[in-house]
């Protein structure tokens, strides 16, 4: 699999040892085994990067780490904004558009995009090194082009793009309440039922193409930000491109299996999970959503022109700054070692988008050592049937099963008024689980929309939001009165000026699942909610279903212990044993349930020779069990060769 490793300078790294296979001569990529390595952005201010810091960036990966395979280059996100006073993540006015209002690189960092020459210079650089290059987009059309009405580009025939004699601009196509939940002054989405709206995005992917990129991360269209149709249309282009260009969505905060099923197939890889920063809680939080992910055969499952990878996010290793900060000041990470090296083993076991999130300029020795180890890097590019493996035992016998981690949650209680305490999640709207919703009449000008499921106590009181009508301002109430016709805000029960949003105002991190929040009443459909006949009451930002779900608390010393096992290309079998608790534990596997999740294997009878990888102690024969104490939040990984 290939491996993506991002700086803290905005930029990130991409390894291929067989990941994706080579271009043939159609120009078209062929099925790939393996996804490419992931992104992630620095929260808040990780656009400080310059040309000549990428560029030395990119020099360090061809020249230490191509030959582990290490193939993409890409520039996080901001690349077109300003770096002056006053410019941060989402404010607005200070980026750089040409005069489709398209973004272009900002040439006081970007020097050789002078001239409309883009990323162009940039990415013959970078090829020319043995590489390829990609960058980071974010959803729809930035509000400055909106604010500016820059007219639409129609790429099939170089003019502005004109239907039923009218000549199209920015304002016709952007969705103003249709704004990235958490960068609301930065982009919105564009109207792809129109055809100025399609034009608008056909004519971006294609400048990509022209500029010589090999990867793009389309941010703010998934998860609790999904927008199905622009994922849908971007789709289509890339795959009409003549140059091969990867497609990756991001973030995935509150994702699931079955809301991933619907985008899949279109793209190349997507984010399960939020930002994930170098904290234990952060490791932690992704053993669940892998599991699951694994679990409904997303792993390597039909996607873009080849196959598609769930992504768990960066490896926050080496250098790094603290989230929100800017140029520092900087720190070693957090993690220790034992920490590390989970992290880097369930990532690798998972199949995961690999990704190295510190400064490579300051690569040390351990860290450089780590995500170039030979056997993880096997287990991500070549194993298969990867999956969680449930019949460990530990010292105090508890089966791994019933010790799951408890995770710090922030999503909107919905009533704490009964021990069975819930929250308020989305799902996707096909799900049985989003039905439950009805209207309770107050008085005549007085309703509650309230959650009333099937199985709640008796004479428990159900879970109500008051329904209140959308909060336009008088000169937009007849322009999107039949926009918001049947559709309501959701108004705190105890704060009526408190409205219920569908998707997190600000990046979370991967622990953080929070789905939704109260703020102030805005007219953004991202507060807007329709209740349908069939009981599911459904956002309008992301098409997705809100349920009330059970909450579960967090525990000081949340742990357990987990296992994932996979086979390897030359028959060898991979048992990673993970120690989540906070003292050490003493881990046990027996071949006979080995054999349970691996039919295709005849260990009945076998004999396997046993090496743990992080100790590299050979364990001689045996055709029982394996067995190792664990340190604290660390991993033991065994390679099984069986006769």
């Amino acid at each position: 699999m290939r491996l993506s490793l991002l700086t803290s300078l905005s930029v990130f790294f991409l390894l291929n040892p067989r990941v994706w296979s080579e271009t043939p001569s159609d120009g078209k990529p062929e099925h790939a085994s393996c996804p490419p390595r992931g992104w992630n952005s620095y929260d808040s201010f990780c656009w400080t990067i310059s040309e000549e810091e990428f560029l030395q960036s990119a020099e360090i990966v061809s020249n230490r780490l191509h030959v582990h395979g290490y193939e993409y280059v890409v520039v996080d996100y901001l690349w077109y904004r300003r770096k002056v006073k006053g410019a941060y993540t989402d404010s607005l006015g200070f980026d750089v558009i040409d005069e489709w209002g398209r973004m272009i690189p900002d040439p006081d960092r970007w020097p050789s995009s002078k001239g409309g020459k883009g990323f162009t210079e940039v990415a013959k650089k970078v090829h020319g090194m043995g590489l390829k290059f990609g960058i980071h987009v974010m959803r729809g059309i930035s509000t400055q082009a909106v604010n500016a009405n820059t007219p639409i580009l129609d790429s099939i025939s170089g003019a502005a793009y004109k239907e039923s004699g009218k000549n199209w601009s920015a304002k016709d196509i952007g969705i103003k309440e249709r704004a990235c939940a958490w960068m609301r002054h930065g982009f919105m989405s564009v109207d792809t039922k129109l055809g100025a709206g399609r034009a608008f995005l056909r004519s971006l992917y294609e400048q990509y193409a022209e500029w010589g990129v090999d990867f793009v991360k389309h941010d703010c269209v998934f998860g609790d930000d999904l927008d199905i149709n622009e994922i849908s249309f971007v789709s289509e282009v890339l795959k009409q491109l003549e140059r091969p260009i990867l497609y990756s969505l991001s973030p995935g905060t509150s994702m699931t299996p079955a809301m991933a099923k619907d985008v899949s197939g279109l793209v190349n890889m997507y984010r399960i999970t939020g930002d994930d920063w170098d904290s234990w809680g952060d490791v932690a939080a992704h053993f669940d959503v892998t599991r699951d992910f694994s679990k409904a055969s997303m792993i390597g499952a039909q996607g873009l022109l080849g196959k598609s990878w769930p992504d768990l996010d960066m490896l926050p290793l080496g250098w790094l700054t603290d989230p929100g900060s800017n140029e520092g000041p900087h720190r070693r990470c957090n993690l220790n070692p034992d920490e590390k090296s989970t992290q880097m083993t369930l990532w690798s076991m998972a199949k995961s988008p690999l990704m190295f999130g510190g400064d490579v300029r300051q690569l040390d020795e351990a860290t450089y050592n780590l995500i170039t180890n030979p056997t993880l890097l096997e287990i991500n590019s070549f194993s298969s049937n990867n999956m969680e493996f449930p019949y460990i035992t530990s010292t105090n016998g508890i089966e791994n099963k019933d010790h799951v981690i408890a995770s710090q949650s922030r999503r909107v209680v919905l009533d704490v008024r009964t021990s069975d305490i819930r929250v308020l999640g989305l799902t996707s709207c096909s799900s049985s689980k989003a039905i439950g919703w009805s209207i309770e009449a107050l008085d005549p000008d007085l309703e509650k929309i309230c959650w009333k499921e099937k199985f709640r106590r008796k004479n428990q009181v159900p879970f109500c939001l008051f329904k209140g009508e959308p909060h336009l301002a008088s000169d937009k109430r007849m322009t999107y009165k039949q926009q918001y016709e049947g559709k309501h805000h959701l108004l705190a029960t105890d704060r009526m000026e408190l409205c219920l949003g569908g998707s997190p105002n600000q990046r979370l991190t991967s622990k953080e699942f929070k789905r939704g929040a109260f703020s102030p009443c805005r007219w953004d459909t991202n507060q807007m909610w329709e209740l349908k006949n069939n009981g599911t009451l459904v956002n309008s930002y992301s098409g997705l279903c809100a349920a009330a779900m059970k909450s579960v608390e967090a525990k000081a010393s949340s742990g357990g212990t987990r296992s994932w096992i996979a086979t390897g290309r030359r028959g060898e079998i991979y048992v990673a044993l993970f120690n989540l608790n906070p003292q050490k534990t003493v881990i046990s596997a027996k071949i006979s349930d080995i054999a349970k999740v691996l039919p295709g294997k005849s260990l009945k009878e076998a004999s396997c020779e046993c090496r743990e990888m992080w100790s590299g102690k050979d364990f001689g024969v045996t055709n029982q069990s394996i067995s190792m104490e664990v340190e604290v939040h660390g991993c033991a990984l065994f390679v099984l060769n069986c006769d």
